[in-house]
């Protein structure tokens, strides 16, 4: 039983001079973290030095993919259908009868305002008889006009009724699903089918709006679409009067030709839109790039020493970003191992060629 308690208590004196030693290690690297007498292990970073290039500054954005036009195929009028003209995700062309509504009992009432009017016609016609002998008042005879216009009123009234029955396309398109067949008794709160103009399509976007001056009428863009690598054009035609409040962004519209159908309305888009060449453009990789809480910084290589320099930037690529301040040409900016340095710390620079 002694050696059992020996063992443990060895085991335990063991556990304890190890904790001590961890803790002194520890203190040691917390009180002077850069080694002995302060002076810091020079690091080995790679970098590139600054230079001045032409950048095609384009801008990479999201935007949807909406129809030329589109509308909701409704009926005005209540009523049974009677036919429907169209085939499912057919093409149908501008003026087209898509559906009929039963217009029966509408023509029953037009004919009769048809007889009312003639009816009043001919009281008209007498009564100017009667006034040119001044048989009557020209009140009475003004009354006899006034019934006349009153029924051919109600008969325009009942023939825009019955031409409302007939229900066409508002221009050419492609036509979906229908939700109606014949003999449902419609209202006009039932969606008939979705008439779409693919034949172009828009593209709306929203830029950020520094760069609100650098976009005009008539500019052009290519974009691409999930699942495909083709690139289409487009052109810029309308752009939004004013920058959005919330977003701080100005919203943009482009159209494109979709001849073959390929687009469909709906998608998303990937934009890039051309802006200005910059000459004279500082361009980093975008690894050098340190986000920090008021903005952005890079540590460049000064005396054999890391230093902290804060940046502006604008557009930003797969591989690399754009510096509008804070660079200058011939700066050795590092651009590996930037998350570990600190101000002051000592670095050997590899540059890369």
């Amino acid at each position: 039983m002694k050696i059992k308690y020996l063992v443990y208590a060895l085991l335990i004196i063991g556990l304890g001079a190890f904790i001590a030693y961890r803790i002194t290690e520890n203190k040691s690297e917390t009180e002077d973290p850069k080694g002995k007498g302060g002076k810091g292990k020079e690091m080995t970073v790679g970098g590139i030095v600054a230079k001045t290039e032409t950048f095609d500054n384009n801008l990479s954005l999201s935007g949807s993919i909406e129809a030329n036009e589109q509308v909701e195929i409704r009926s005005e009028v209540s009523g049974i259908v009677e036919s429907i003209n169209f085939k499912e995700g057919s093409f149908v062309s501008k003026g087209q009868l898509l559906f009929k509504v039963n217009d029966a009992e509408l023509r029953a009432q037009l004919r009769q305002a048809q007889t009312k009017q003639g009816l009043a016609s001919e009281n008209e016609r007498r009564a100017g008889l009667l006034l040119k002998k001044e048989a009557i008042s020209q009140e009475e005879y003004d009354i006899s006009r006034a019934d006349l216009r009153t029924a051919q009123s109600q008969s325009q009234l009942i023939q825009a009724q019955i031409a409302k029955t007939s229900v066409r396309a508002p221009f050419s398109g492609k036509i979906g699903l229908r939700s109606i067949s014949p003999g449902t008794y419609i209202t006009p709160t039932i969606l008939v089918a979705n008439l779409v103009n693919v034949s172009k399509l828009k593209i709306t976007f929203s830029i950020p709006e520094k760069y609100a001056t650098q976009v005009k009428p008539n500019s052009n863009l290519s974009f691409t679409v999930t699942g495909s690598t083709e690139k289409y054009s487009a052109k810029v035609y309308a752009i939004e009067p004013s920058v959005d409040a919330n977003t701080r962004t100005l919203q943009v519209r482009a159209i494109a030709e979709n001849s073959d159908g390929k687009l469909l309305a709906g998608t998303y888009a990937n934009v890039e839109l051309p802006l200005e060449i910059i000459k004279d453009a500082i361009v980093i990789p975008t690894e050098a790039i340190v986000p920090v809480q008021n903005g952005k910084k890079v540590f460049v290589s000064e005396n054999g020493k890391a230093k902290e320099v804060m940046v502006e930037t604008a557009t930003r690529t797969d591989s690399s970003i754009l510096v509008l301040s804070g660079l200058k040409a011939g700066d050795t900016i590092i651009t590996s191992g930037v998350m570990s340095l600190k101000a002051d710390t000592p670095v050997k620079v590899r540059i890369k060629k």
